[in-house]
């Protein structure tokens, strides 16, 4: 069988504010689990408007983008089902607005929190997957690329 690999690309959202980091609980297969705001890329959406995309449906807080933090590998063999999924995540730190009055969670969504970098620490075994500490860690680190590190090619968003 010659069958292409094909990765899940992912984008998440790092935000402190005020020593805290803005996390999300979500109802997975796994039970209710901590992520970072997070989801999957769209066709014809970059990395960036994903990543806008997802903090607002997650958190109801519009977010902008002001790094890229990291781009990271992860594979995932869930272990009842066995289903071996790998993600490579593009993940943006920047800063969030108030909660927009009104607007509802995206499904799954339970709530929003934040947390400090202990808490979030003591909380590893309901991360969702142990990107979220990492992505924390490496942003807490000072670690910071230009936004245009990520280039998109026009092809992307044309019309197929």
């Amino acid at each position: 069988m010659n069958t292409r690999w094909k990765p899940n690309v992912t984008v998440a959202a790092i935000v402190e504010s005020g020593g805290r980091f803005l996390l999300v609980e979500e109802q997975t297969p796994d039970g209710l689990r901590l992520n970072n705001p997070a989801g999957h890329l769209d066709p014809g959406e970059s990395p960036i408007q994903a990543c806008v995309r997802e903090a607002l449906e997650e958190t109801a807080r519009p977010f902008t983008p002001e790094a890229l933090v990291g781009i990271y590998l992860n594979r995932s063999l869930h272990p009842v089902s066995r289903e071996d999924i790998t993600y490579l995540r593009f993940a943006f730190c920047g800063s969030v607005g108030e909660a927009i009055a009104g607007r509802r969670l995206d499904e799954g969504i339970v709530r929003t929190l934040w947390m400090t970098l202990n808490e979030v620490r003591e909380s590893v075994s309901r991360h969702r997957s142990p990107l979220v500490l990492r992505c924390i860690e490496d942003h807490r680190a000072g670690i910071r690329h230009p936004l245009s590190l990520v280039h998109i090619d026009p092809s992307v968003v044309a019309s197929v």
